[in-house]
């Protein structure tokens, strides 16, 4: 293995859309939400560890999550987990890990990964990361990964790119955030769009000149701050910085602006597990596509998603389509599967009148 490559792990989120089995105090990327054993974090590791040296893995997450990654993933070092004091979105967090491995190796070549996404066919992830780490080696290349679409979902972000069938890294045209469905259809149809899976692999040289001159408040940030503090006072040192940063995403701020941004395509069986509509696509499915799992019962229902893990409950539905039931702790959720927005307007109504308990 290359001792210059190196990985991120984004394990900050809340997974608000897959609320109420992820919660604030034990989110998506810390639950078995594949019924594997294993959490997605560890699996993530697992996974990277195949691509490169353990002690070259850094995970990046809110400092309330220490415990659980220390739980989950014992064998990895403290230097190795980067405590963000405040949720701030992608581009500070990709910012404080690329900037602190840059003082570690100005050499590095990072890969950036979310902590809580599923890939079904490992040896062909392997190999699209391994084909991308070399094309970020040879040039100052900002490669994302691109997924061939097979539905018109509107809850991913897209990518467009320039059609070149002599090269397997091509040139971003545009990025385009979760579209409305009739849009969704024409990218399709297009055959010029794959969808975003916010995966980045890049030379720490690239990245560092993509935000001197997209986001000279972050590059000034971390660069001065990162390369002069002492390891005791880190702690204090992260807490001013993010005082300081906007909440703001690596996509607006770089990849979209950045003229020198790549994508290569894979087809390596994957899915964001971003909402329970994904879950549902992916699981095992009934004859009527239902995905029913622990004490149900279910009567005239399909295409839903029906879930109870209470050894004393026991959950019925009768007509049902389309629909999520799920019970998790004290919350029992009825509501459209699909309808995503109306998830994060859930947490929030529920929050202010009633309280953080139920989030």
């Amino acid at each position: 293995m290359n001792k210059n490559t190196y990985v991120v792990i984004m394990a900050g989120g809340v997974g608000s859309r897959f609320w109420p089995y992820s919660r604030n105090n034990h989110p998506k990327q810390f639950l078995d939400v594949l019924g594997t054993g294993k959490s997605l974090i560890q699996m993530t590791v697992e996974r990277f560890q195949k691509i490169c040296l353990p002690e070259n893995i850094y995970i990046v997450t809110n400092e309330d999550y220490y415990g659980l990654v220390k739980e989950q993933i014992p064998q990895m070092e403290d230097a190795q987990i980067l405590l963000e004091p405040t949720k701030r979105n992608t581009a500070p967090c990709i910012a404080y890990a690329c900037y602190k491995i840059g003082v570690r190796n100005p050499d590095a070549t990072i890969i950036v990964a979310p902590s809580d996404h599923a890939i079904f066919k490992e040896t062909e992830f392997v190999e699209v990361i391994e084909k991308a780490v070399i094309g970020a080696e040879s040039g100052e290349k900002l490669i994302t990964l691109g997924i061939k679409p097979h539905r018109p979902e509107t809850g991913y972000g897209y990518i467009q790119y320039i059609h070149d069938d002599t090269e397997e890294i091509k040139k971003v045209k545009t990025f385009t955030e979760k579209p409305e469905y009739d849009l969704a259809i024409k990218f399709i149809e297009s055959g010029d769009f794959v969808w975003n899976a916010g995966l980045f692999i890049w030379k720490i040289s690239a990245i560092k000149k993509a935000f001197k001159a997209h986001q000279p408040e972050l590059d000034e940030i971390f660069a001065e701050g990162l390369s002069h503090y002492y390891k005791d006072d880190e702690k204090d040192f992260v807490f001013a910085a993010y005082a300081q940063c906007k909440s703001i995403s690596i996509d607006y701020v770089i990849m979209e602006k950045a003229e020198n941004v790549f994508v290569i395509l894979g087809d390596f069986g994957w899915s964001d597990l971003g909402s329970w509509a994904s879950l549902h696509d992916i699981k095992e499915k009934d004859k009527k596509g239902n995905v029913l799992e622990g004490n149900v019962m279910a009567y005239g229902t399909k295409n839903s998603i029906v879930r109870s893990f209470s050894e004393d409950k026991l959950i019925v539905v009768q007509g049902l389509d389309g629909y999520l039931v799920t019970e998790n702790d004290n919350v029992i959720l009825i509501c459209k599967k699909d309808d995503e927005k109306q998830f994060r307007e859930f947490v929030k109504d529920v929050k202010a009148k009633k309280g953080d308990e139920y989030i």
